[in-house]
């Protein structure tokens, strides 16, 4: 079976460190702040300028005026901050956010990422996207592994217009955990239930099958 929305949020906040200040784009990644590992203390950055993002409210603790990126209420921890965009892209574009995590289009072999726009399809904005894969040292992309049409996700080359080239590593995706490396792409770990077959059959990108990929424990 494909991950839910929810366990793929589960295992991203997995490799989240103590300390970390994390970016969370919009969609399935807002989801990690659900998911915090215990024990650890992170602080989530949102590029509309609030620092200290919590969890999503209950209806007792909604509040109208605390938004995330993606215009969803959420709630705020105890040292939160709350500032200006600019100097929240600030913080960005100057390297000071430890991890990021972004939905995705697609992603290719080279860890280029396609994330702001389809060609002939209305769109909003880039959003903060490109200053964070300019910028953050450490992303990791989350996403389905195929497309609603079965097309897979995952490339030799990215045939959207890219948000930044070189720069992802890691991605996670309803079938599998694959890190990106010389060229290809490399089978870490597979959702529970989910063959290796099933996996390789909707990898477009060059992909490496180590001969142990472990099933994914929740």
């Amino acid at each position: 079976m494909t991950l839910s929305r929810e366990q793929m949020a589960q295992r991203v906040a997995r490799e989240l460190k103590d300390g970390y200040y994390v970016n969370l784009g919009i969609g399935i990644p807002t989801l990690v702040a659900n998911y915090i590992p215990e024990g650890i203390e992170v602080m989530f950055q949102s590029e509309n300028g609030l620092l200290g993002m919590g969890a999503y409210p209950t209806e007792e603790e909604l509040d109208a005026d605390l938004i995330n990126a993606g215009k969803e209420t959420v709630t705020t921890i105890k040292g939160a901050s709350i500032f200006s965009s600019s100097d929240s892209f600030a913080m960005i574009r100057g390297g000071h956010v430890d991890f990021t995590v972004l939905g995705a289009f697609e992603v290719d072999v080279q860890g280029n990422i396609a994330s702001w726009m389809v060609p002939g399809k209305l769109i909003k904005g880039m959003g903060g996207a490109m200053d964070l894969v300019a910028a953050a040292p450490n992303i990791i992309v989350i996403m389905t592994h195929a497309d609603k049409y079965g097309n897979s996700k995952l490339l030799d080359h990215c045939a959207l217009p890219l948000t930044g080239a070189g720069c992802i590593k890691r991605v996670l995706t309803d079938l599998a955990y694959l890190e990106i490396e010389n060229g290809a792409f490399i089978l870490k770990e597979r959702a529970p239930g989910v063959s290796v077959e099933e996996i390789v059959s909707k990898t477009a990108g060059k992909l490496i099958v180590p001969d142990h990929v472990p099933e994914m424990t929740f």
